[in-house]
Formats: structure tokens, sequence, C-alpha cells
């Protein structure tokens, strides 16, 4: 008997909390509506988080490096990353995974045409790379981030970005264009 005393003790003391927590493997967010496969509603308040990019242009091929960061110490779990033409409904371009803490998903058959959370350690910050396609229009990064099991957000949206003609933008995304004064 105090054989399987300990047994149990030691079985709930290494997988119970993994199994109460935040799931790691079963807990996906939906590419299309972006929302978390378990029962509870978005929150409606505004959300704790920003989307940043480097970059307010870019042309085919262009990297732009796009962080998602939570806003004191609000914390995340999960989080879906995107990049969406205005008005669309499906991802756009590819993600290169620099962060230890994203992994890249596959949505509508486009390996890396998402990122997410690799793992359900507690992140302030997570930056990512997103490399333009061609003839791409306007575009925003589209987010859902999940707290906890109760408390995630979706649609959390970063600044629009606008595509440029070639030439106009070189591979950094910076300007090449003049300025002439008469």
């Amino acid at each position: 008997m105090r054989r399987h005393s300990c047994f149990v003790f030691l079985f709930c003391g290494i997988f119970l909390p993994g199994i109460l927590g935040f799931p790691q493997t079963n807990t996906s967010i939906d590419c299309d509506s972006l929302l978390p496969n378990y029962e509870a509603e978005p929150q409606t308040s505004a959300p704790p988080y920003i989307i940043a990019v480097s970059f307010d242009n870019f042309e085919s091929g262009n990297e732009v490096q796009v962080t998602l960061e939570a806003l004191g110490d609000a914390g995340f779990k999960g989080f879906n990353l995107q990049a969406r033409e205005i008005d669309g409904d499906v991802p756009v371009g590819t993600f290169k995974i620099t962060d230890p803490n994203t992994k890249g998903l596959e949505c509508h058959n486009m390996t890396n045409s998402a990122v997410s959370h690799a793992n359900s350690d507690v992140k302030q910050k997570v930056t990512t790379t997103w490399i333009a396609p061609q003839d791409a229009r306007e575009l925003q990064f589209i987010a859902t981030v999940v707290q906890n099991l109760e408390n995630f957000w979706v649609g959390i949206q970063s600044k629009t970005l606008t595509p440029t003609h070639s030439g106009s933008v070189n591979a950094t995304g910076k300007s090449k264009r003049k300025v002439c004064f008469e």
C-alpha cells in the first residue's frame, strides 16, 4: 500500500500541473477563425498586447520584423500570428522562425504562413521575421493571444502596411526616393 501511495503522489506531482495548466500539445488556434480549440469566450476588453512592425511599407521579398508584446505584466502563454490583406481571411507571406518560443504553422497548405507558441511558458514578448509575398495588397498582422484558459483576445491588429512599387523600397524596407526642391 505504501508503494502505491508513493506512486500516486509522484504521478500527481509530475503530471497534474501540466494536465491542469495550459495544455501544451492539445491547444491550437484555428487558422481561419483564430479561435482556440476550447469553450471559453474571447475577452471584449482592450487587449493588454500590441503588435509592432519594423516598417510601414514593403515589397516582395522584404523581411519585416514583427513583435508581439505584453503591456505591463500581462504575459501570455499562447498565440497565433498571421499577416492578412485588409478585409482578407487567409494568411499571406511566410514567417522565418527566429525565436525559440515560436514555431511555424501551415495554414491553407502554406508552410510557415502563421506563427504560434512552441511551449506554454509565460512570455512577455516574441519576435519573428515575416517575408513579404509577391502581389500583396495593404495588410495587417493579426493575432489571437491566450493569457490563460479563461482569458484570451482575438483579432489584435498591427498598423497597416502598404506595398510599394519595385525600386522605391530597398531590401531593408527603407525608401530610396529622392526629394527634390525647386
